[in-house]
């Protein structure tokens, strides 16, 4: 085994090993009002592993968690959100040195493409659509708290969107 291919074994273990040991306690958080899913998530613009090119299924559950517990208390009591994500591109961009280290940019912002349902408490379809979400200017947000978080812009697109779209209590 080559010496390069270590540090991409060693987080391929540590997130099996975390996933191993934490299965379901994420799952069982979750809102069941709210589901999220992935459609061909390796064939996404940019949610790659910071140490692999393999899809970071790390950063694909943040997102979800965050479009769950984003969107879960805007429902009204009964209604249900379908959520599929058809592409993600984060934003920034990874250096393509050694470090892995992702880079903002002004030309590199953060982009979404979701098709959406909210079904009433018969499973009737009160609202759907498709958006393609982006925000142009990310870096001139003057929210502060939460930007150590690497998804920050990334969730705030999500959070965003899922604010205008979903008045609280549709």
């Amino acid at each position: 085994m080559k010496i390069k291919h270590i540090p991409s074994l060693l987080a391929g273990l540590a997130l099996s090993a975390s996933l191993a040991l934490h299965p379901a306690s994420a799952a069982s958080d979750a809102p069941k009002n709210v589901t999220v899913t992935f459609q061909d998530p390796d064939k996404f613009t940019d949610v790659q592993d910071r140490h692999t090119s393999l899809t970071s299924t790390a950063d694909l559950n943040e997102l979800r968690d965050c479009v769950q517990q984003t969107a879960a208390p805007r429902l009204a009591p009964g209604h249900t959100l379908l959520v599929t994500f058809l592409d993600i591109d984060l934003a920034g961009q990874i250096r393509p040195d050694k470090d892995n280290i992702r880079v903002m940019t002004a030309t590199t912002f953060p982009r979404a493409h979701v098709k959406f349902q909210l079904l009433d408490a018969e499973d009737k379809v009160v609202k759907e659509g498709e958006r393609k979400l982006i925000d142009l200017d990310y870096q001139n947000s003057i929210e502060v708290v939460g930007r150590s978080d690497p998804l920050f812009y990334d969730k705030k697109l999500l959070k965003d969107w899922l604010h205008k779209e979903f008045k609280a209590g549709s």
